[in-house]
Order: C-alpha cells, then sequence, then structure tokens
C-alpha cells in the first residue's frame, strides 16, 4: 500500500491548548513551552534548567501565528501573507508549508480533523 502524503495547503491548523504566549516589547510572538519528561525533570533539579523554554517568533512567524484560528487553511493563510509582505515572502508556498511542518513538529500547532 502507498503512503498517502498530505495536502499542506488545505489543512486546517489550530494552536494547541495549553501553549501561553504574548507579544514582546517589539510585537513579536513569544511562546512559552514547559519542558516536561523525566530527564526534563532531572536537568531542572540537578543542572537548574528553566521548566519553561521561550521561543522568540520572527515576523513572518509572528503573523501567522495570529491569524492560525482553527478555521482557515494554510492556502488562505498564506494569502493573507502575501497580501501583507508581498514580494518579501516568496517562494511563498514552500517557506509556508515547511514552517507550518515545523510548528506541527514542536506540537505548537495540530491540523483540525
Amino acid at each position: 500500500m502507498k503512503k498517502q502524503r498530505k495536502n499542506y495547503l488545505d489543512l486546517i491548523p489550530e494552536r494547541v491548548p495549553g501553549i501561553t504566549w504574548g507579544k514582546g516589547e517589539d510585537g513579536l510572538i513569544i511562546l512559552e513551552v514547559e519542558n516536561r519528561g523525566v530527564f526534563n525533570r532531572i536537568a531542572q533539579r540537578l543542572f537548574k534548567r528553566p521548566q519553561y523554554t521561550k521561543v522568540h517568533m520572527e515576523k513572518y512567524g509572528s503573523f501567522l501565528w495570529l491569524l492560525i484560528d482553527g478555521r482557515r487553511t494554510v492556502m488562505e493563510l498564506a494569502d493573507l501573507q502575501r497580501e501583507a509582505f508581498g514580494e518579501e515572502v516568496e517562494p511563498l508556498y514552500p517557506r509556508i508549508v515547511k514552517y507550518i511542518q515545523i510548528m506541527e513538529s514542536y506540537h505548537f500547532i495540530r491540523f483540525v480533523n
């Protein structure tokens, strides 16, 4: 049986509940991710590692983060980004698909069924 590939442009992303986020002084998004798990707890106690990691997003990621609402497709998000930034974001579709894949791999977003 062949493995079916996802068409990311048709998927609808939503933010994973429980991720705390806010805006920095520069207006860019900062995600606060809890470091969970046994190894993280050991590192926190023995090596004074932080319980939370702050992920600072750049301007394109911050723009997308605010638009991810569980209703818009990746294609719609890409079109909105093109409207806002124009040629700066080209090649748009490969870039936005890769960005969405990375955000999914870090469990910042998931896809609505």
